[in-house]
């Protein structure tokens, strides 16, 4: 039977307890709930940090106590993919300085720029790209290649072709993010009718898109992602209870759609990943 990867955005870098009560923010807060996740059935923890008052942070202090947290759990054998992107004021070094002492599995390769939720420019520029592909292949981290818009598709395959990204290439298209492609089935289509043959991809639909884009992945032959970094409810007017309750409907959905949920160590092979 087909696997599915469920990853799993616990946090993200922007809902607060004011939306949602149970959104984890402390390191604590977040590994006990990667473990929830992984117990539902999640094979990657994909991580964000937030600072003492709930800002998204890139403090590498952060990042090492919550993964020094989830690693002590010798049997919760979870896939690790943490942010690059996890703070709009953020140099480009400290962006990269986490991956480069923690070698994840996997991180955040936001291949574009854009205006952010209407109030921001979300900056990847050309050098920084080159570079953090560099150090990807350096600590032998899978890029996760997340696309916002069209065009970050074709920034990838640029960087497959100078040598910045390697094959098979993962993306994970972000459809919803108000600045990016909005959250239907067609812009999903279309998205996946860009990328290689040989490639891996994975999709979610932010808010209220969330499970439309969910449910028309299965049916594409994607993986899915699901947390509260990308949507805070389980149904209108519902908050959700924990990601773990996200994760749990999205291993329902899979088997429903005939495929077995993915274990962490498959899905390091369907994604070729080879630490």
């Amino acid at each position: 039977m087909p696997k599915t990867i469920i990853s799993v955005a616990t946090t993200g870098a922007w809902p607060t307890k004011k939306d949602n009560p149970n959104v984890p923010l402390t390191p604590k807060e977040i590994a006990e709930d990667v473990f929830a996740c992984y117990e539902a059935g999640a094979a990657i923890a994909h991580l964000h940090m937030r600072d003492d008052n709930g800002a998204g942070t890139m403090d590498i202090n952060k990042f090492r106590e919550t993964v020094k947290l989830i690693k002590a759990r010798k049997d919760i054998p979870i896939v690790l993919n943490l942010t690059t992107s996890g703070a709009a004021n953020a140099s480009d070094e400290v962006r990269m300085a986490h991956i480069k002492e923690l070698e994840p599995e996997l991180a955040s390769y936001d291949c574009g720029s854009m205006n952010w939720m209407h109030v921001a420019v979300f900056l990847n520029t050309p050098p920084f790209l080159e570079q953090l592909g560099n150090v990807m292949q350096e600590h032998n981290i899978k890029p996760e290649i997340e696309i916002f818009d069209a065009g970050m598709v074709y920034n990838a395959l640029y960087y497959l072709k100078k040598g910045v990204l390697k094959a098979p290439l993962h993306f994970q298209f972000v459809l919803g993010a108000a600045g990016g492609m909005a959250a239907t089935i067609e812009n999903l289509v279309f998205l996946k009718s860009l990328i290689p043959s040989d490639c891996t991809w994975a999709a979610l639909g932010i808010g209220k898109g969330h499970i439309p884009i969910l449910m028309a992945t299965l049916a594409l032959g994607g993986h899915l992602r699901v947390g509260m970094e990308d949507n805070v409810m389980y149904g209108p007017g519902q908050l959700a209870e924990s990601n773990a309750q996200l994760v749990k409907r999205a291993a329902d959905f899979i088997r429903l759609a005939g495929n077995e949920v993915a274990t962490p160590a498959e899905a390091k092979q369907i994604l070729s990943i080879t630490r």
